[in-house]
């Protein structure tokens, strides 16, 4: 029997997460995530400011400004397609593990279930990609 409230926050919303290790170390998969790898899991964009407050708009329209970075570690961000009528957050941790790092998307202010479940989808196709990538 599954429970209709998973990923259902007191506070936040829907949230959801999705962790993938891959074999390279940390500086190797934060440069990728914040370089070539940008339009991976963020979309086509020339860069991603990292200055707290600024603004950023991918070429297919998600738009969010940064709300907090951390070099090496943590990049949360807000993250709304053009056509959601709501901002969420979006919140990007890497952290060194035995085999390599582990990339950790955290996605929270999702407005239902089905959001819910699509924006899972989404991140576990982004984790599959990066780990093709260093594969």
């Amino acid at each position: 029997m599954s429970d209709d409230t998973t990923g259902l926050t007191k506070d936040a919303g829907w949230e959801m997460g999705v962790r993938q290790t891959v074999a390279a170390p940390l500086p190797a998969v934060w440069d990728f995530l914040l370089g070539e790898g940008l339009p991976v899991w963020l979309g086509e964009i020339d860069r991603l400011p990292t200055e707290k407050g600024a603004g950023y708009v991918t070429a297919d329209g998600v738009r969010g400004s940064i709300r907090s970075y951390t070099e090496r570690y943590r990049v949360r961000l807000g993250w709304q397609p053009d056509d959601w009528p709501h901002d969420t957050t979006l919140q990007v941790t890497l952290k060194e593990s035995a085999t390599g790092t582990t990339i950790g998307f955290h996605h929270e202010k999702l407005a239902n279930r089905e959001e819910r479940k699509m924006m899972l989808g989404h991140w576990k196709n982004v984790a599959a990609a990066i780990e093709k990538h260093f594969a």
